[in-house]
């Protein structure tokens, strides 16, 4: 997709390089089940700010609606929060539900985080109020470290794969098909502002991944961000960003996910036809990457990834030089090679540069590359397929109800020749119908010749703007989710 919905933006969650979150344990004196629980923690914190979530259960009546508050012992501040309303009076921290996570059972829980600004210390609330009603909760907190992850599962190590003619294979040579889901944030939310991810990606975020069958996870990664360039807080960039990305790869391989690291948003300033911002920084999709800053960004994660063999480069993620230049040979020319293209104001990075960049670094891993009209059209593909000495070229295909190649007519046109010759990857499938009949006829397709497929996203947007395949990071599926869900436990029971 070329970027999530603004509405999404200005309320989602997001992390910096990792620190041990500092947690309030819940107690219970007596043994017997307090009348709300909640639990504390600061999942990140930096120089003069820090990321806090509360997690609140209920096991009171049910209530339609609800409020939580406490008290601030250091000065802290609440900047901007989410799944809540977020107000602060003096010390007095208040958040109280939205209108559609106000209802809460018995026995229920609700999640909400916030951005908060701190100096000197940053102690832990010590008590809690529910609607009025004191939550039991430790008295004299201690902060301890995040909590034993779970347990990746017993040969849960990522294979290490390789272009073996039309199919991708791992070590031994077994066919290796990339069934799984894009997961964005890594692309946005830095640049925005807001942090690293869009939600949690610790071990039980993965793990849901994971329970849904999928067996590979697409992570969108913005340019600037990870080369820590100036207008990036550098909380979120560089050196945190690197390792932020790099702690990731490490838990998704954990559980026997392909991680494919993927160039979203660069640098250059595209004011032309089709322009989703006329912004010079990274803040959206450019018709192609730049010369200035995209090579050293692929040299850098080639040279980060270079002996992970199981780690996979998908170049750019929506080219669409078509929209800027008059005819299809010059956008395919122009895709290829690169320089000075017709209607794009800066030097353009062609996919055989970054392609260069990569083996350039030393890195031999499996490269993506997506064709043109935003990946939905591989028709010269095969025609200007750039040059790899290490052989590991697949392309990429994205596809949505809303696109021009959208039926089995096109597929077999034009994916189907490319299917002969390279293994092929669809990186992006959905729909924006908050259904999956579209989908469902994309998976057939592709399951039908062995090729691979990523749905987006797993991210809990709306599903007709996002399109989102979660309402929650434990992974219920939406009603448009539930086409790649259903499917993927289907064929691997």
């Amino acid at each position: 997709m070329r970027h999530p919905p603004r509405s999404v933006l200005l309320a989602v969650t997001g992390a910096v390089a990792l620190v041990g979150a500092a947690l309030v344990p819940v107690v219970s004196a007596s043994g017997a089940t307090p009348a709300c629980t909640v639990q504390y923690a600061v999942t990140s914190q930096w120089d003069t700010g820090f990321q806090g979530s509360v997690t609140i259960t209920n096991n009171m009546a049910a209530v339609s609606s609800w409020s939580l508050s406490f008290d601030f012992a250091n000065g802290q501040e609440v900047t901007q929060g989410w799944n809540a309303k977020w107000s602060q009076s003096g010390t007095t921290v208040t958040a109280a539900n939205e209108s559609w996570n106000g209802s809460l059972a018995t026995g229920a829980s609700v999640s909400a985080g916030f951005l908060g600004s701190w100096s000197g210390s940053n102690a832990v609330p010590t008590a809690f109020r529910l609607n009025g009603t004191t939550c039991n909760v430790d008295a004299q907190p201690t902060p301890t470290p995040t909590p034993t992850p779970t347990e990746p599962p017993a040969g849960g190590t990522a294979p290490a794969l390789h272009v073996s003619g039309t199919k991708l294979v791992d070590a031994g040579g077994t066919a290796h098909r990339l069934l799984g889901v894009n997961r964005s944030g890594g692309e946005f939310m830095c640049v925005q502002g807001y942090g690293i991810w869009d939600g949690p990606v610790d071990d039980t975020a993965i793990k849901a991944i994971a329970d849904w069958k999928a067996n590979a996870i697409r992570i969108p990664l913005n340019e600037e961000c990870w080369l820590g360039l100036s207008n990036v807080k550098p909380e979120y960039a560089g050196a945190n960003y690197i390792n932020a990305v790099k702690d990731l790869v490490t838990r998704v391989e954990s559980y026997g996910l392909t991680p494919i690291l993927e160039l979203h948003w660069s640098y250059g300033q595209y004011t032309g036809n089709s322009s989703g911002c006329s912004d010079v920084h990274a803040t959206c999709q450019k018709p192609m990457p730049d010369a200035q800053y995209s090579p050293s960004f692929w040299s850098s994660v080639a040279g980060a990834f270079k002996d992970d063999q199981a780690a996979v480069f998908d170049l750019f993620n929506e080219p669409y030089p078509d929209r800027a230049t008059s005819t299809t040979a010059q956008a395919w020319q122009c895709w290829r090679d690169g320089g000075t293209c017709p209607g794009i104001g800066y030097e353009v990075a062609g996919m055989q540069d970054l392609v260069d960049s990569i083996r350039g670094a030393g890195a031999e891993n499996v490269i993506m590359i997506g064709g043109l009209a935003y990946s939905n059209d591989l028709s010269q593909w095969l025609t200007y397929k750039p040059t790899d000495p290490a052989g590991n070229l697949v392309a990429a295909y994205h596809g949505y109800n809303f696109n021009t190649c959208a039926d089995e007519s096109c597929w077999n046109s034009t994916l189907a020749p490319v299917a002969a010759q390279v293994p092929l990857v669809a990186g992006e499938i959905g729909e924006n119908t908050c259904s999956h009949a579209f989908v469902d006829r994309v998976m057939k397709w592709f399951d039908d010749r062995g090729l691979s497929y990523l749905g987006w996203t797993w991210n809990t947007w709306d599903c007709s703007s996002g399109p989102s395949l979660i309402s929650d990071y434990s992974g219920t599926p939406t009603a448009y989710g539930a086409g790649l869900h259903d499917h993927l436990q289907a064929i691997n029971p």
